[in-house]
């Protein structure tokens, strides 16, 4: 198989985006792609990252790509569980403590941190709305950080998001408790459900 047969069936496998990386891995120089590229039209989406000229823009995919520890937290998160009706505008995104999000916030992504040991606690992956695999952080997670963070949060998003979680089949009360006490907010969510139970 040809080098650009080759490329031609990574981007379709990869919904028209593909990294550096990946070419790599399957025997491509650099040179061949980036030959590919040109003759294609393919652009440089970000560093290391390339859109067929095709192919939809999934700026949730392309965020991942471009900082694979980014899990996607509170309102988006909220947005991937159906608990708002609001597109998340601007993304949020949970890091690692010690990261540098500055190239994140420079671009209007709304950075939150976390201790290491924390970062994976509700870690699952859904697909965006293209149908591409992101990390996002489970309802239970989702429902903690919010009360964490409410200060910086639409107290009407905030609200909203507690009663379509209380009203929720999939609710998972005994995982939201003991992530409330991993995440020090027990008390105050307490106060929350006993108006919403």
């Amino acid at each position: 198989m040809k080098a650009s047969e080759k490329l031609d069936l990574l981007f379709e496998r990869n919904n028209g985006i593909v990294k550096t990386a990946q070419v790599l891995e399957n025997g491509i120089t650099k040179t061949s792609f980036y030959a590919y590229a040109r003759q294609r039209g393919i652009e440089q989406a970000a560093h290391g990252i390339y859109v067929s000229p095709d192919a939809w823009t999934d700026s949730m995919y392309m965020l991942h790509l471009r900082c694979s520890q980014a899990v996607f937290s509170h309102e988006s998160a909220l947005f991937f569980h159906d608990l708002t009706d609001r597109e998340p505008s601007p993304y949020s995104v949970t890091v690692k403590t010690g990261y540098n999000p500055a190239s994140l916030k420079a671009d209007g992504i709304k950075v939150y941190t976390i201790k290491k040991e924390l970062h994976d606690v509700g870690l699952i992956m859904m697909d965006t709305p293209f149908g591409n695999a992101v990390p996002v952080y489970d309802a239970e997670r989702t429902i903690c950080d919010l009360i964490r963070s409410r200060s910086s949060i639409e107290m009407q998003t905030f609200q909203d998001a507690l009663k379509q979680y209380a009203r929720s089949r999939e609710k998972d009360l005994r995982k939201l408790m003991r992530n409330a006490k991993m995440f020090h907010v027990e008390k105050i969510l307490r106060q929350y459900l006993e108006v919403l139970l």
